[in-house]
């Protein structure tokens, strides 16, 4: 039997359970309001269940068996058998553990939790398309609505996800056998990460990258330690071309990649990687209902409080403009919650974070020196190498530096990029101190903990004003 159509009615409607949505709704419901949460597929949202947390399991999992592998030069000797299948099955509880935590926060704040796929039927209304047989549809009327559809992999032409053979990152993070040897294309976080965590699982990795360079849009010396590092573990990089093709063979498949004379290059390979980018999901959503248009980018436009041009409906996360984290998305489902509620919030994008998982990790808040000059400033800037760090020495990972970028005369923090170990944790002082407007002398004065990592950060910031302790002061 076929349910028909219902009706039920809320104060703030999210459509999308990832990072951004499911807070969103949680804030929402804190603050008062009715708030029901749609989602069509897991709660958690592609970060949770097939991105950001899978990966981080895997190359946690990874580093723990390279690093028994390879530390000769402190006495250790080993040679450790993985069982990739109980990696994998260690990974997957990690994230079971977290969607459910998910659903249970959602369910302990009130949140009405409802499965479906959901779509604009008009001004204030969604339509609720609920999955399986004779399940129907349900009609949301919302005073507030707040998009979190988030984003998919991009696709490659001649590299249908739907093929064995060729993988998208999703598909790679869920990979239960690990295959002789694989081709990655594009060598951005996504492709970097993966191909990382496969070499150290003895897997032949090629990277073909149609740029000249792995990770675009880093600072070449944030990479060139990482792609260093990824050559010793034997992970081929082929810049300067374009992935054009696979066929199947015998035994695997054959990628053919062509540069720009048009010279082709084929590689020989088990699977095919590709993890050139992702793209937002708002095709799905009916805007036409609700005279809502994508950018060029096809991304919803917002202002300082997540609104889009239809007052009363809010884009988050991958949908809207800016770099595609989760913690953005999460801050701004906060923001948008809080003003559906009446309060007066607005965004502040100057010290969002990033991070790239690689060997060693990459880190950036704010701007770096060049970014600093073009917006007028005269950046004062300090260096503190690992190496020199008694710390970093003692953990056998001492690439790498930290760096921040302030301004000359005010000795405001404005930036921070760090590349090495735990790069990923040290950041958050750094974006800490440019959010509370904290200067080189505030940072440099706070007494840190010996021996860490963390008094690296307070090194660059002595380096930066000239009176560094543990390294030359130039």
């Amino acid at each position: 039997m076929v349910v028909g159509d219902v009706s039920t009615g809320t104060d703030v409607a999210v459509v999308g359970g990832g990072p951004g949505g499911y807070v969103a709704a949680i804030r929402a419901a804190q603050l008062g309001l009715d708030a029901t949460l749609v989602e069509m597929d897991a709660y958690g949202g592609t970060c949770l269940n097939y991105g950001c947390i899978p990966s981080k399991a895997l190359i946690t999992a990874t580093d723990v068996a390279h690093n028994a592998g390879n530390s000769e030069e402190m006495g250790i000797y080993a040679d450790p058998d993985v069982d990739f299948g109980e990696m994998v099955a260690w990974k997957d509880g990690v994230v079971d553990q977290l969607t459910g935590g998910v659903e249970k926060l959602c369910k302990a704040n009130g949140v009405n939790l409802m499965e479906g796929r959901a779509e604009f039927a008009g001004n204030d209304k969604l339509r609720v398309v609920h999955g399986g047989e004779g399940q129907g549809s349900e009609t949301i009327e919302y005073e507030h609505c707040i998009v979190a559809t988030g984003s998919r992999p991009i696709e490659v032409p001649g590299f249908g996800f739907d093929a064995d053979p060729v993988l998208d990152s999703r598909q790679a993070l869920a990979m239960d056998e690990l295959p002789d040897s694989i081709v990655v294309v594009g060598a951005g976080y996504i492709g970097m990460e993966i191909s990382t965590v496969l070499a150290k699982l003895g897997v032949d990795v090629t990277v073909v990258e149609m740029l000249d360079e792995a990770l675009a849009g880093y600072p070449d010396d944030l990479t060139q330690p990482v792609k260093q590092r990824a050559e010793a573990l034997g992970i081929d990089f082929e810049f300067g071309l374009a992935a054009d093709s696979w066929e199947g063979q015998d035994d695997g498949i054959v990628v053919t990649a062509e540069d720009e004379d048009g010279e082709i290059t084929e590689f020989e390979t088990d699977n095919v990687l590709v993890a050139v980018g992702r793209e937002p999901v708002t095709d799905t959503l009916n805007l036409d209902a609700i005279d809502l248009e994508p950018n060029e980018d096809g991304r919803l436009e917002t202002d300082d409080q997540a609104r889009t041009a239809v007052e009363n409906v809010f884009a988050i996360g991958d949908v809207a403009p800016g770099p595609m984290l989760a913690h953005k998305a999460s801050k701004e489902g906060q923001v948008a919650a809080e003003v559906a509620a009446g309060e007066p919030a607005a965004l502040d994008y100057q010290a969002i974070p990033a991070a790239v998982f690689t060997d060693p990790e990459i880190a950036t808040v704010g701007l770096t020196e060049d970014e600093a000059s073009a917006e007028g400033f005269e950046p004062a800037v300090g260096t503190f190498p690992f190496r020199a760090s008694g710390r970093a020495l003692t953990t056998g990972d001492s690439d790498g530096f930290v760096r921040v970028v302030a301004d000359e005369e005010s000795g405001f923090l404005l930036g921070a990029q760090i590349v090495g170990p735990e790069a990923s944790e040290l950041i958050a002082e750094l974006g800490l101190a440019i959010e509370m407007g904290a200067t080189l002398e505030d940072v440099a004065s706070t007494i840190h903990t010996h021996p860490t990592l963390a008094e690296s950060t307070m090194e660059a910031a002595e380096h930066a004003l000239g009176h560094a302790i543990h390294t030359l002061n130039r």
